[in-house]
């Protein structure tokens, strides 16, 4: 069998302390926001060379973890909706899919953990809003919810109030059942059902 040419074998071995690195990050992250490159390659079990090889600063490697959830927040939230019969069950599933991400990705409920770039922080939000927004698109042509108000403020309210929830969980003020019960409850009431037009 021929040997593995060391310029793959070093290649393999980048991309597998790369994504070693990427793992460490996202668990000492979601545990110690303010940890430091030292915490994340002992983790990692890399050197801090190691870590700076592909990721420059602490920034690039926020960043990437970023990305990565971001990625894995937009999967979730696909399936969720794919799998969901009614515009508000679809709603329903993508706020329950948001509280199992947060509970894998304990990160996302630090606030003081943000984009080192506003305009990376806007990309990576704006799937997530796109994705609420056909939802709620959907119930409002489907006589679900309500038309009355428009549907960018809907979709910013619904955003909002699960921010707030997360909130509450990541300071401590409530326990994720509690939040997650009180934001379903929060959303369908904001959003109401379709009135007929003589009601309006």
């Amino acid at each position: 069998m021929s040997e593995i040419p060391p310029a793959r074998r070093r290649r393999a071995d980048a991309r597998r302390h790369a994504a070693a690195v990427l793992d460490a990050a996202t668990r000492v992250l979601g545990r110690t926001p303010e940890a430091g490159i030292e915490q994340v390659a002992a983790a990692a079990g890399v050197t801090r060379q190691t870590v700076y090889a592909h990721f420059p600063t602490r920034d690039a490697l926020l960043a990437a973890v970023l990305d990565r959830i971001t990625t894995d927040v937009l999967d979730e939230l696909d399936a969720a909706e794919r799998d969901a019969p009614s515009a508000t069950g679809a709603l329903l599933a993508l706020l329950d899919a948001t509280w199992r991400l947060l509970e894998r990705y304990p990160l996302l409920l630090h606030e003081s953990v943000a984009a080192p770039d506003p305009a990376q922080d806007h990309a990576r939000h704006e799937p997530i809003r796109a994705r609420f927004e056909r939802v709620l698109r959907r119930g409002r042509d489907g006589g679900e919810f309500d038309r009355d108000l428009p549907l960018d403020w809907l979709v910013a309210a619904v955003i909002a109030l699960g921010h707030a929830a997360g909130a509450e969980v990541g300071t401590g003020r409530s326990t994720a059942a509690a939040a997650s019960a009180a934001l379903r409850t929060s959303v369908l009431r904001l959003l109401g059902p379709a009135r007929p037009p003589s009601d309006r």
